[in-house]
Order: C-alpha cells, then structure tokens, then sequence
C-alpha cells in the first residue's frame, strides 16, 4: 500500500519481460503439488522395482512461458534411491510435469531440463510447451519436466539458509566467495537429512534418475532437450546410457573440457563482453550514466556502483541494496538483449538514488518473491556444485577470484581479494563429475548443439566444443542472449522439430538468427 500505481505497473512490467525473455524462469514451487511422503524401500537389492514402478500422474497446471497463459499437465513424483549403491536405504520422490502430446501420431517422450544447475524443470517443460504450443513438437511428444534430486517439489529438497541470511547475502550469485557465511554442508545438510544425503545430489545421480523416468515414462530411448547447465546433464547422461539415447539437443552449452577455473573465467569473460555491448547500447540512448563511450563504460559503472560496497543504499521498500545485490541484478539483466532498456532505466534511477529496479532484477534472478520468501534454486546450484566442480585451497580460491574479476573488471568491487575457504569445505565426498566428461563415447546417434554466438552465460566457444566432443551437429545462433529454446524463433524451431521428429540434423553450416541480431 505505501507503493504508489505507477511504482506497481513499472514493478509488473519488469518481470513480465524477464519472463519472456529470460532462457530459464524460476517457477514457484507452490505450482506442484504437494509431494508425498517417501516410503520405505521394499525388499530387494536391486533396481527393477524402480525402473518398473507404476507412474500415477493427476491433473494440475502451471504457469507457460508468458505467466498470464496457464498450462494443462499431469503431476506426479517418480521414486529413486538416493543412494544408487544401496537401494534399499533412503529414498527421493522426483516431481515429475508432463504435458500430453496433442496429436494420435505421439512418438515419445520428450524430456527436459532448464539448467542451473538446480533449476526446478516442471515449469520448464509448461514454458516450452507454451512456446511450442503451434510446433509439431507438441502434436508428436509428451513434454515432460522433473526437478531434479534436492530442488524444487521433489523431496527431499534443500533449503540451505533463511530467508533473512539470503536477503544478507547469503548464495550471491555473482560472488565468488562467502566469507563469513557458515559452510554450505553445515546449513544444507539438516534440510535433506543429514550429511549422507549430500552426497548424492550431483549430475551422475540425477542422470541415472532420468534413465529411471525414461523408463518409468515407457519409453525404450530417451530424447532429451537440455539448456544451460542441462547440456551438461545431457552429455553425462550420453556418456553413461549411449545405448539408451535417440536424441539430445543441447541448448547453450557448457564446455565438457574446461575445468572449473577456465569455464567460470570464460563466462565471466563473456559477461564482461556482454556488459560492453550493453554500454554501447546505452549510449545511443542518449542520457546514459555510464557514459557516451563504451570504452569508459566499465570506469563510469565502478564510480556508479563501488560506494555501495561501504554505503548500501536504502530503498522504498526498506531494503538495502548493496554492491553485490547491483552485480546480481546486471548479470541478470546481461542474459538477454531485449532486458538491456530494463536495465539502463534502472542505472538511471539508481543515479538518482532509487535502487527498486535493480533490486527487482536481483530478487527475480535469486528467486525471492515480494512476500519475502525464496525458493531453493540458488542454494541448489551451490549444493550441486560441490560434487560437480573441482575444488579450491585458499590461495587457490584467492586465484580464481582475481582471474574472474579479471575477466569482468565491471564486477570488481575494488576491495582486497582474502584467502577465504571453500565453500565446499567439509563436504562428505569429494566431486564425483571429473572433467572432461562425455569424451570418447562409442556408439552416440547424432546429437544437436545450440549455440547463440552472443551467449553471455555459457559463451559460442563452449557449443562449439560440446558439438565435436559428442561428434554431432551445431546450429549456430546469431544474437545475444542466453540460449535459445525459449526464444519463440521459427528457424530454431524447424531445426530442432526436424531433428527430433524426424532425426534429421541441419546442414554442417546451418544457421539461424535471433530477433535483433546484426546481419
């Protein structure tokens, strides 16, 4: 009530464009049904029982891409061990999302995941099939979404730190290190369980639970559409289940070669490239606070941003917006081009003293909604990190750091880089990824790369390596986003329905552009 309406309509129209335009849309849990309690494991050592379980879906619906459209589906929980090497012991319920292929011509199904990692995937599956809703995709799959092991509606699910600690800071996405903030395995550990169960939520896991829904779904192979961090997802799953696979399109990939330190300077390097052409797009604006020459852009933001390090600014909301909260909110506005007017409005208020824009991005890409509460994507990304990444001494932590900022000086802070221990520290196990993976995978039918040439998130470099490891095709995109599944663009469209219908993949060169790419 202390908002006044034109405060309430800027506020709306912020996030109805993030939800267009943003590759991967936090999606409140409260949309899936309440999971049911685990049940205990029946006798027996192996894993039959959970590759023939019976799948017992009801109808609900969730949110599409644009939010005012709503999706009709199926929900239901798939159960898998936690543990694959004792089955008979604990177990996890995986809220599963489908939407029935609209056609009599139903090839399978298509499963898909959004990334993250530790995105919720149940409402990704209700955006693409919203998006997809006049493609024959739709006429000739089930589109099926699952959260995967510690995320979203599946149980169980971490839940790492209050709301209060997040709105701390607490899982600052664009901080590289947390001191000060008591270790993950302590605050996660208590909400799946305890200490054992930690070790059991990293992308080998959650793809031997995606060969159990293939399964579950009754489908013989699997076909499988994959962005971000599901590209990776995808590939694990290739290299452990090739004989499993029909096909798999991976959408903004990760580079399976590139170990923990090159793939976080790389993205970082590519934000900072993002942010340039950001500036230079201020510019011809005209008016902008960053200034009229890219060139000075990044100086011009520091002078802007770097007194909050000190002197968090109070908002309307009685919030504090403070340097790293800004650094959230530009590394999301950099996911797309169509978000850059959001975020030169929001430079500009925050010249005047008015952070409420910037702050909007940081709470959409953190996923805390205006009640206050959060959901667990980010607290889940760093769960599964520690036994997806390498891991770091001090110094080392210390090295990554200033490597990182590096690559994006915009989000240097100007403050000393500290020894600081990792986050991972005291994590029952150590990785379990290893890098590189999905090399050398013998008998893999050919597979679809996505790759928007401007991808700050997970640069064109990355798609490029994804594509010649797996030996399959790449589908270059020219534009400037965060991939582009999502992006309702009839070139990608026809690529990827021709490839998964029919299993035909595009021309060696074949290529496709955004709306608004140059050329």
């Amino acid at each position: 009530m202390s908002e006044h309406s034109p405060r309430r309509a800027s506020r709306r129209r912020l996030y109805g464009i993030l939800a267009a335009v943003v590759s991967v849309v936090f999606v409140a849990t409260a949309c899936a049904p309440a999971a049911p309690p685990p049940s205990e494991a029946s006798e027996g050592g192996g894993l039959e029982r959970f590759y023939e379980q019976r799948l017992d879906l009801e109808p609900c619906e969730l949110p599409g891409h644009v939010p005012e459209n709503v999706i009709v589906g199926e929900c239901g929980h798939v159960e898998v061990p936690l543990d694959y090497e004792d089955p008979d012991a604990a177990l996890a319920q995986i809220a599963v999302f489908r939407v029935p292929a609209r056609g009599d011509a139903r090839i399978g199904s298509l499963v898909v995941n959004p990334g993250g990692p530790g995105f919720p995937g149940v409402g990704y599956a209700a955006q693409l099939a919203d998006v997809w809703v006049d493609n024959a995709l739709t006429e000739r799959f089930d589109i099926v979404g699952f959260d995967p092991r510690g995320t979203g509606a599946t149980v169980p699910a971490l839940d790492c730190y209050s709301d209060a600690e997040r709105d701390a800071g607490a899982g600052s996405a664009s901080q590289l290190s947390y001191s000060g903030v008591r270790p993950l395995v302590e605050a996660c550990a208590e909400s799946v369980g305890g200490e054992e169960a930690l070790a059991h939520l990293g992308t080998r896991d959650v793809a031997r639970d995606m060969d159990v829904i293939r399964a579950v779904l009754g489908d013989t192979s699997l076909s499988f559409a994959g962005s971000s961090y599901g590209t990776r997802l995808g590939a694990v799953y290739a290299e452990m289940y090739p004989e499993n696979v029909r096909a798999l399109v991976l959408d903004g990939a990760l580079d399976p070669h590139a170990t923990t330190l090159e793939r976080r300077v790389q993205q970082w390097a590519g934000f900072q490239e993002s942010f340039e052409q950001f500036a230079a797009f201020c510019a011809q604006q005209g008016a902008c606070v960053i200034g009229d020459d890219p060139a000075t852009a990044t100086e011009e933001y520091q002078q802007l941003t770097r007194p909050l390090v000190d002197s968090p600014l109070l908002t309307t909301s009685g919030r504090e917006l403070t340097f790293a909260d800004v650094s959230d909110a530009m590394v999301t506005g950099l996911y797309s081009s169509a978000t850059w007017p959001v975020m030169s409005q929001g430079l500009f208020e925050l010249a005047q003293g008015d952070g409420t824009i910037m702050l909007g991005l940081r709470d959409f890409y953190l996923g805390r909604t205006p009640e206050g509460t959060y959901d667990n994507s980010t607290e889940a990304t760093l769960a599964i990190n520690c036994l997806d990444e390498d891991r770091f001494t001090p110094a080392e932590l210390a090295e990554l750091e200033r490597a990182a900022l590096d690559a994006a000086p915009f989000l240097d802070p100007g403050t000393p880089i500290l020894e600081t221990s990792d986050l991972c520290e005291g994590w029952p196990v150590e990785p379990t990824l290893g890098f590189p993976y999905a090399d050398g995978i013998r008998g893999l039918p050919p597979t679809l790369t996505v790759s928007v040439t401007g991808d700050p998130a997970t640069p064109h470099a990355g798609g490029i390596r994804l594509a010649e490891t797996l030996g399959g095709s790449l589908l270059t995109v020219e534009g400037d986003q965060h991939g582009a599944l999502l992006a309702a663009n009839n070139c990608v469209e026809a690529a990827v329905a021709a490839y998964l219908i029919d299993l035909e993949v595009p021309a060696r060169d074949a290529e496709c552009a955004l709306a608004g790419a140059d050329g």
